[in-house]
C-alpha cells in the first residue's frame, strides 16, 4: 500500500493511496468462489453453477463491492499509522479502478482543527444577582392560578387580564391590509400580544361597543410592509370575561405535585422551585457569556461536516418536538445552520479549554448534581440510584459537571462585574438567550 497526503486547507486532506491489482483480484476471485457455492440460476442445480457463468453474472457488481471495501479498509489503515484526526468520514473518489491494473483512490476528508485559545482575560461576563420576594412568589402563584382558571362572562367595563372576544380590521392609508383583520378573536388584555397601544385602547370598554383607534407599528415590527406605518383599527368588543381563579387548597396544590396542608407550606414549596429556577437562569446567562466570549476571542475554523452531523441533530430534535410525523431530512438546513455552527464550536472551544487546564468532572460535583436532579422528585433516593447505576446517564451528567468546570474556569480570568436585577429579569434574559 502506498500512500501520500496533501494538506488543501487549514482542515482538509487528500490522502492518495495505492493497492497492488494483485490484492483486489484474489479478493474478488475469493468472493465469486463464494457466490458459486450459493449461487441459483434458471438451469442449474444449487451450488453447481460454473465459476465461468458466476464470473459472467456476477462479476463486475462483485467487483465494485470488492473495491468498495478495500477502499474503506486502507483507509483506516492509513489513516491509524498516520497522527490525523479526522472529523468525519472521508469522501473517497477512485482514479483509476480498471480490471488487472493497481487500485489507485483519493479519500478527502477534513482534520479536526488546531486551537490556540485566545486572550481569557479580555472576555467580560455579566453576572446577574437577585433574590425571589414574596412580591414575585405573589406574582408566581397568580400564574399558577390563572393556568387552572375559568372564565365567566361579565357586563363590566374591561380590565387587565381579563379576556375580550372582539372582531378588528385594520386600514392602512385608507385600504384594509394583509392580515389586519380577525373575527371572534380572543385576547387576554395585557398580554402584550398585540402591537403598543392596542390592547390599552380596549381597556374599559364593555360587551357591545365599538372602537376606532390609531396606533403605530414598531420599527423593529416582523413584517418588513407594516415597519412604523401608522394604522388605524375598527374594533367591535362582542364579549368581556374575567377569569375565576381556584381556590388555595389541598385539591389546589396537588394539581402541581405538592403536598401542602395550607398556603404557607405550599408558598414554601413554591419558593424553593423559584430559587432553583433562578440559579439555573443565573448559570445559564454567565455560560452564555463564557461561550459569547470564548468565540470572540478564539478564531475557529470548523469542518463541515461536523456542522452538517449537528444540524441533523437538531432536525431530529425538532421533529421529535412537534409530534415526529414528518422526515428530518425535509426541513432546510439553512434554518439550523448557525445555531449548529455555534455549537459546534463551543464544543470544541470547551475541549480546548479542557486540555489546556487538565480539567475533570469532580465526583463530589457529579453526586452533588445527582442528588439536586433529584430533589425535584417524589422519590429522590430512586434517582440518585438510577444514576449510579445507569453508566450512560452518569455520563451525561459528568458533561454537565465537566462543562461547569470550563465555565469556572473561564470566569478565574475574565473580567466579571455583578449587576442586581429582578427575579423576572433574570428569568427572561435566560429565555431570550435560549430563544
Amino acid at each position: 500500500m502506498q500512500v501520500s497526503v496533501e494538506t488543501t486547507s487549514n482542515i482538509e486532506r487528500r490522502m492518495t493511496i495505492g493497492v497492488p491489482a494483485q490484492e483486489i483480484d484474489q479478493a474478488v476471485e475469493k468472493r465469486l468462489q463464494e457466490t458459486a457455492r450459493t449461487a441459483r440460476l434458471n438451469g442449474f442445480r444449487p451450488g453447481k453453477v460454473p465459476l465461468k457463468v458466476v464470473r459472467r453474472r456476477f462479476g463486475p457488481g462483485i467487483r465494485q463491492e470488492i473495491v468498495g471495501e478495500v477502499m474503506r479498509d486502507q483507509y483506516v489503515k492509513a489513516l491509524e499509522e498516520s497522527e490525523l484526526s479526522p472529523a468525519g468520514w472521508p469522501r473517497f473518489e477512485p482514479k483509476t479502478m480498471e480490471e488487472g491494473k493497481d487500485l489507485e483512490f483519493v479519500a478527502i476528508f477534513e482534520v479536526m482543527p488546531e486551537i490556540t485559545l485566545g486572550d481569557l482575560s479580555a472576555i467580560e461576563v455579566e453576572k446577574l444577582t437577585a433574590e425571589v420576594t414574596e412580591k414575585d412568589i405573589d406574582t408566581m402563584i397568580d400564574n399558577l392560578r390563572r393556568q387552572q382558571s375559568t372564565m365567566k362572562a361579565v357586563k363590566r367595563k374591561s380590565k387587565k387580564k381579563d379576556t375580550v372576544t372582539i372582531d378588528f380590521k385594520g386600514f392602512i392609508d385608507g385600504e384594509v391590509f394583509e392580515g389586519g383583520e380577525a373575527e371572534g378573536h380572543r385576547l387576554e388584555l395585557g398580554s402584550g400580544q398585540m402591537i403598543p397601544g392596542f390592547e390599552e385602547a380596549i381597556v374599559g370598554a364593555k360587551a357591545g361597543e365599538e372602537l376606532e383607534i390609531e396606533v403605530t407599528f414598531p420599527e423593529d415590527y416582523h413584517n418588513e410592509d407594516l415597519k412604523g406605518k401608522p394604522a388605524r383599527f375598527e374594533i367591535k368588543v362582542s364579549e368581556v370575561e374575567e377569569a375565576q381563579l381556584p381556590e388555595l387548597n389541598a385539591e389546589f396544590f396537588e394539581r402541581f405535585g405538592i403536598d401542602a396542608e395550607d398556603e404557607a407550606a405550599f408558598r414554601v414549596e413554591v419558593k424553593k422551585n423559584m430559587d432553583r429556577e433562578l440559579k439555573q437562569a443565573v448559570s445559564a446567562k454567565v455560560k452564555n457569556d463564557v461561550v459569547d466570549g470564548l468565540l470572540a476571542t478564539t478564531e475557529l475554523e470548523i469542518p463541515g461536516s461536523l456542522v452538517d452531523q449537528e444540524i441533523d441533530r437538531l432536525r431530529n430534535d425538532a421533529v421529535q418536538r412537534f409530534g415526529g410525523q414528518l422526515d428530518p431530512q425535509q426541513l432546510p438546513k439553512e434554518i439550523f445552520e448557525e445555531q449548529a455552527k455555534r455549537r459546534v464550536k463551543t464544543g470544541l472551544l470547551f475541549q480546548e479549554v479542557v486540555k489546556a487546564n487538565d480539567l475533570t468532572a469532580d465526583a463530589e460535583k457529579v453526586d452533588e448534581k445527582i442528588r439536586e436532579i433529584a430533589s425535584t422528585y417524589e422519590q429522590p433516593e430512586e434517582v440518585v440510584t438510577h444514576f449510579n447505576s445507569n453508566p450512560e446517564q452518569k455520563a451525561q451528567i459528568e458533561s454537565v459537571v465537566l462543562e461547569d468546570a470550563v465555565v469556572d474556569c473561564v470566569l478565574a480570568q475574565a473580567k466579571v462585574t455583578e449587576k442586581k436585577a429582578k427575579y423576572e429579569d433574570v428569568i427572561k434574559a435566560a429565555q431570550q438567550q435560549q430563544g
